[in-house]
């Protein structure tokens, strides 16, 4: 008996929010006291307008995520409306993303339990948290997702505790402490207070974004749900707690202790017992914005895998229906860099800065693209343009603040940004680098006979396999400047020299001869690629695409088709994952 591939069941809305929340969610640990520090008692303001720009984003994201249900984020709005080589760049930026936010959530745990078991050793702890975290996903979404959700709901009882027991000790004390850090002057002039609590508050926002890279994982119509809920829970949660934090704790000693000052405000509106739930909670809950890093980055690299630009061994799933060589890919290199930074979080927190702010800016130029060259994609919400101009706008200026506060970051950054960039732009030419290596063999290792024919002979085959690869565009017979786009794109992304051009007809449809005299010009237009011209009878949608992709041996996600008008009787994502290029 042969064993199958049990897919793992679909995500509902609370398992959903619970993976992407709880990197969200765990902001309110860090962010809530920077923001204190550099817009002092006008905080909660500045977060405020976090949270409008992060309203803004929700329909950013609602419109491209609805044209476009698969997985990848920013970098499928971009693959579906730009080039490969674009949407690469937002991927690397998404990936590194991940690995810092993996590793600072691993460390900083690790540092909230050494507080409470000060034998803790921080470097071998953090390693294993990451490894226990690997193995936790290898087991599944859908076994992973319970934990996330038990987590996410003690981390959002545990704030909603320390909020009412802030609101209790002001309705005791009073407000003196409140009156006397609001007569305080704000830093630099309330103007620079609040640009520099807005560009740090930002960094609260990261995690928002993950729900668009495992969309695929998701129940229909999750996903704009998630939004929402992570919208209001970072709302009302991280106002609230600065505000709080403001209303109990002098500045100054906000600052003295900023690392755990969620954990201090506990302290002193209840007693210790709430300071140890609260670093319990820190623990558990940036434990499980490692989960998030995990799920987010299997979603992204296994359709950069379908699409070719990563190796294929990589897609190989398990019993449980997970991707673990993916997996151990990102764990080898959060361990890495674990290991390089000796735990040390300055380094990291550059790479993580610049990468998730620039993932939010190619997600709102992707929206752009998306209104500009498929206009006529269906799509359940838009933004206006106004909205995706100021959220960009604001995402500009939180990124133009904080690598003016920290210069060094941009530096930190390059140092991860451009090896990985390298990288994928290498495995996007491994067609053209393995032609050359051909040539270098055939005029450098003449001599070397044995050594050569077996080099060129791998080489050859390896070439042989990609080129041999087919793919497909369906047309309802497309004008020839149409079909020229075509072949331009399928040469300047693809590695192949057959693409077959189906045409779909209903009974007592036909093509003119104007087409397909056209097709004979781009034959010869294009003599590196085979054009395989097919005409079928049917009428065109899922049935007929699954049924082509078995009988060719074609995956769906090298099909191709123009973007389709509103008269279209189905969405995209019925398709299963057939791209769009026109």
């Amino acid at each position: 008996m042969t064993n199958t591939i049990k897919h793992p069941k679909k995500l509902n809305e609370i398992a959903a929010t619970a993976i992407c929340g709880n990197d969200i969610t765990s902001s309110c640990l860090y962010v809530s006291s920077l923001t204190i520090l550099y817009a002092g008692q006008y905080a909660f303001i500045a977060l405020l307008f976090v949270a409008a720009v992060l309203y803004l984003f929700r329909r950013i994201y609602g419109e491209v995520v609805g044209a476009l249900p698969l997985n990848g984020g920013a970098y499928n709005v971009l693959l579906n409306t730009t080039s490969k080589s674009n949407a690469s760049v937002a991927a690397c930026l998404t990936i590194l993303s991940y690995m810092a936010t993996a590793v600072i959530s691993a460390s900083e745990a690790i540092h909230y339990l050494h507080g409470i078991i000060p034998q803790t050793p921080i470097l071998l702890a953090t390693a294993l948290l990451i490894t226990l975290f690997l193995i936790l996903v290898g087991s599944g979404i859908s076994e992973s997702s319970v934990v996330a959700v038990v987590i996410f709901i003690l981390h959002v009882t545990a704030m909603i505790v320390l909020l009412l027991s802030a609101a209790w000790f002001v309705f005791q004390h009073g407000i003196q402490i409140a009156l006397e850090n609001f007569t305080l002057p704000a830093r630099g002039g309330l103007g620079t207070a609040l640009f520099l609590g807005f560009c740090t508050a930002m960094l609260g926002i990261s995690g928002f974004e993950s729900s668009a890279n495992f969309v695929e994982e998701q129940q229909p119509g999750v996903f704009p749900k998630t939004l929402r809920n992570m919208w209001i829970a970072v709302s009302l949660i991280n106002p609230l707690m600065a505000l709080a934090a403001v209303m109990v704790l002098p500045l100054n000693d906000v600052a003295v202790h900023q690392e755990a000052m969620l954990s201090h405000l506990g302290r002193q509106t209840a007693g210790s017992w709430l300071a140890t739930f609260i670093s319990v909670d820190a623990v558990l809950v940036l434990s499980g914005a490692l989960l998030t890093s995990f799920v987010g980055v299997n979603g992204l690299i296994r359709r950069m895998t379908l699409d070719r630009i990563l190796p294929q061994f990589l897609l190989k799933e398990n019993s449980r229906g997970s991707s673990p060589r993916i997996l151990l890919l990102f764990y080898f290199l959060c361990l890495s860099v674990l290991l390089i930074t000796q735990g040390q979080l300055g380094p990291l927190a550059g790479v993580y800065t610049i990468s998730f702010l620039l993932v939010m800016i190619y997600f709102g130029f992707g929206n752009f693209l998306l209104k500009l060259k498929r206009a006529r994609l269906p799509r359940p919400e838009k933004a206006s343009v106004i909205s995706v101009a100021f959220a960009l706008l604001a995402v500009m200026i939180a990124l133009y603040g904080n690598v003016r506060l920290h210069a060094d970051y941009l530096i930190v950054f390059l140092q991860y940004f451009l090896p990985a960039l390298i990288v994928i732009m290498l495995l996007l030419s491994r067609n053209q680098i393995m032609q050359y290596a051909l040539g270098f063999l055939d005029s450098i290792f003449t001599g070397v006979k044995r050594i050569v024919v077996l080099t060129k002979w791998h080489l050859t085959r390896s070439l042989k396999r990609l080129t041999e690869q087919e793919f497909v565009y369906f047309t309802k017979g497309d004008d020839i400047s149409i079909l020229n786009k075509v072949m331009i794109y399928v040469q300047e992304n693809e590695i192949t020299k057959k693409l077959r051009i189906v045409t779909v007809l209903q009974d007592g449809g036909h093509v003119s001869q104007d087409f397909l005299r056209d097709l004979d010009v781009l034959d010869r237009a294009y003599p590196e690629i085979k054009i395989e011209y097919i005409q079928l009878h049917g009428i065109f949608g899922p049935e007929i695409i699954q049924k082509l992709s078995r009988e060719w041996d074609i995956p769906v996600n090298f099909m191709f088709i123009s973007s389709p008008s509103d008269r279209f009787s189905h969405r995209v994502s019925d398709l299963g994952g057939v791209r769009l290029i026109i």
